[in-house]
């Protein structure tokens, strides 16, 4: 997926952006990884038969992406806004 694909197809509901970019943040992620946490955003609300990627859905995705990094030898909790998910 392009770029242009992946913010024609990968839009975000805008009231959760502050949200998105903590959690970004508090989980020291990359623009790079930001890309592809939208790319399994996107197929998280697909099969769940949504039109738009909700904050759970960016929340589900990030999950996944932590759970990665802990299995390239890294220990890391996913941290968003004063709340641990785990």
């Amino acid at each position: 997926m392009t770029t242009k694909q992946l913010r024609k197809y990968c839009k975000i509901d805008h009231a959760n952006t502050h949200e998105l970019e903590s959690t970004m943040k508090s989980n020291h992620l990359s623009a790079r990884a930001y890309d592809r946490i939208l790319k399994v955003s996107r197929t998280i609300a697909d099969l769940a038969g949504s039109e738009q990627i909700s904050f759970d859905h960016f929340a589900e995705a990030v999950r996944y992406r932590c759970l990665d990094k802990e299995g390239w030898g890294t220990k890391h909790t996913i941290k968003k806004i004063g709340t641990e998910i785990k």
